[in-house]
């Protein structure tokens, strides 16, 4: 069995942010380029300061771009024999597949929970529709970690139950 990958689910906030990071950044290099030649920078060579600046305003542009298409590019999780990796753009982790102890699954707000052993845990964000394969391929890799759901009519019970016995 090889590797199976799960993208990462975002917002709609959070993707309108990344777009308007890209936007902002695009438009960091443009007007940078802009002002150097509109400026005829090239006369202030001597200028410290200018060059400086300048090299700044493309550095963070640059560096922002590229931070934000590796979340659009490179947010996904992996699941294969031994490992239980994330990567979320730049940042990835990997974890060992038999420190996984417990998958959880609740259905009121349609999060997806994986427990670790020293009491960690990670919310697993993908489609809701991918919830099913995702615990499904996990426990062929690792069939002794515990899955439990927790449902909305469970919830709903709990709450009534608690309400009319203090």
């Amino acid at each position: 069995m090889g590797m199976k990958k799960f993208k990462y689910k975002f917002t709609t906030t959070t993707l309108v942010f990344i777009y308007l990071g890209l936007i902002l950044s695009v438009a960091g290099i443009a007007l940078n380029t802009y002002n150097i030649f509109a400026e005829a920078a090239w006369q202030y060579v001597n200028n410290t300061f200018d060059i400086i600046r300048y090299v700044i305003v493309y550095f963070v542009s640059v560096a922002l771009a590229v931070i934000l298409i590796s979340l659009l590019l490179s947010s996904y999780y992996s699941l294969d024999e031994k490992h239980f990796k994330t990567s979320f753009g730049i940042i990835k982790s990997s974890y060992d597949i038999k420190t996984i102890k417990l998958i959880h699954l609740d259905r009121a707000t349609n999060k997806l929970s994986v427990y670790f052993e020293e009491d960690k845990f990670i919310v697993v964000v993908v489609k809701k529709e991918w919830h099913d394969e995702f615990i499904d391929t996990l426990l062929k890799f690792s069939p002794e970690v515990e899955f439990s759901i927790g449902s909305k009519e469970n919830n709903i019970d709990s709450d009534n139950n608690n309400s009319r016995h203090p």
